[in-house]
Order: structure tokens, then sequence, then C-alpha cells
């Protein structure tokens, strides 16, 4: 949405997608419990974390023999629903120092990244706050021990002109590399914020789920209210993911993969299914 109104009023935003290496494994436990002290988390909830995390031993059993066992200092598990808000909060240290550099303004507000774990998005007005914003997370990163990989790290313009923007912006004395489409958390982004070949490839991937269950949706067996659970489950939460980033749509979604269901086993009855998506815009039957 952040990008359909930059380009609505035709402004230009500055796009950089960093990537840390190996940032889970990089997680010091001492810093990390630091960092949540000063975060004033409630004391037991402090008290399971530290239990989870401190005091851990590991050795490397070899032909049945054990090496001698080494105190675990460093990394959050991976896999564990917990490690993402914990790299969230250990990271946060690094943006809280970012605050005074221009991003771009929402409702106010100065918005300079968003982040899951650790992917990490900068968001800047201008070529000249972008490298800012990344020489001060560069720097503050260090502190941390996290450490960027200039080599996969991208950069993005994002913007209405036909020719884009030339972003010339440097981390540890490497250009970053500036491309036209990147996947984020599994969804495709452009430089024009256009999201129609990313609508195709959600409709094509649900049609590929649909047609993998299709012995579950013609069994005559099942109910017709259980197919339509099914459906939701498994079809559609593939179909819409991300949706709430393509903005205000006509049935371009419903008229691609509507007809699809219908004569594979699965007739749906008027007005029994809609798209779970909060939204009137998309409707799938």
């Amino acid at each position: 949405m952040l990008m359909k109104r930059a380009v609505e009023v035709q402004r230009d935003v500055c796009l950089c997608f960093i990537d840390y290496s190996k940032a889970f494994d990089k997680v010091k436990h001492s810093e990390l419990f630091g960092i949540l002290d000063q975060l004033n988390i409630d004391g037991k909830d402090l008290r399971i974390l530290r239990n989870l995390y401190c005091e851990q031993v590991a050795g490397i059993r070899i032909d049945w023999e054990y090496t001698d066992f080494t105190e675990i200092k460093r990394d959050v598990r991976q896999g564990c629903a917990l490690s993402p808000d914990l790299l969230n909060l250990y990271s946060e240290v690094i943006l809280r120092n970012i605050t005074d550099v221009e991003g771009v303004k929402v409702g106010g507000r100065n918005i300079t990244n968003l982040r899951y774990a650790d992917d990490t998005v900068l968001i800047a007005n201008s070529q000249e706050n972008f490298q800012a914003l990344l020489s001060v997370v560069t720097y503050e990163s260090k502190s941390i021990w996290l450490q960027l990989n200039a080599r996969k790290t991208e950069c993005m313009v994002i913007s209405k002109k036909q020719v884009k923007p030339h972003c010339v912006i440097q981390c540890k004395n490497r250009k970053i590399k500036q491309v036209e489409k990147l996947k984020y958390l599994g969804f495709t982004i452009s430089s024009n914020a256009k999201f129609d070949q990313e609508i195709k490839k959600r409709i094509a991937m649900s049609k590929e789920v649909f047609t993998k269950m299709g012995t579950i949706f013609k069994n005559r067996n099942i109910q017709f209210v259980t197919k339509v659970k099914v459906l939701k489950a498994y079809v559609w939460s593939v179909l819409v993911y991300g949706s709430e980033c393509w903005g205000g749509l006509d049935s371009s979604v419903g008229s691609g993969f509507a007809p699809w269901p219908r004569g594979r086993g699965f007739e749906p009855q008027p007005s029994t299914v809609r798209a779970p998506t909060g939204w009137v815009g998309v409707s799938i039957m």
C-alpha cells in the first residue's frame, strides 16, 4: 500500500533489502538478555527464556565417544516460534538509532524500516537518506555481532517513471546491486508497484494445490461443508497470501480462479463460498 500510494503521488521510494550472514547463529545470549532487561519484560517470561538458553552445553560424538562439552553462548533456535521475536528484539537496538534519519512519512510517523526476524527492509525518500540509513545500520550491527552480507543485500527504487532512477549506495565499500523485482517473505515486489505477476503466480499455485487435492473434492462421501473448509485451509490460503498489499482490485483474482473448481468435483452453491479477505473486491466463486 505504501508503494502504490507513492506511485500515485509520483514520489520515488528507495528500498534496501538487507541480508544478514547467519543472523540466528550470531545472537549472543549475554547481549540478548541485557536488551530484554532494558525492555522491562515480565520477570516470569524472562526467567523462562533464561532457562531455555542459559547453561546449555554441547559435545560432538565421534565413533561413540564424545568430545569435551562446551557451553553454548550464542544463537537462537531455528524453527522455534520465539526465535523471530527474539531476533527482532535483539536488532531493536540497531533500529532505534535510525529514527533521526528521514524515511517515509505515513500518518505523520517517520517509517524507516520493515522487518520480520532477519528479513529487514530499509525505506527512504532519497538516495542521500538511503545511504545514511544503510551506513548507520551497518555500524550499529557490528556492535551486536551481526554482519551484513553486502553481496546479497539488494536495493530497489519504487517509481512511476518508465526509466527507473539509478540508485548508487555502498555497503562495506561495495556497491549494492539494484534490482527491478525481488521476493520478500515469499511475496514478489516490483519496482513499478504493480502486482499483476504476483496475482497470476498465486492463481497458478492455488490451482496446483487444488489439483493435488482433487481426490478429496471429487469424493461424494465428503460433505460439501467439509470440502469448503479444506478449500479455505489449503487452497485459499495460498491464493490470498499477501493480498493485503494488492490494494483495491476488481474481480481479476476471482475471474482467474473461479471457473477452475467447477467440473472438477467441486460445485459450490451460489453465495456459499467467498474469499476470506475481508474486502468485497475479491469474490472467488
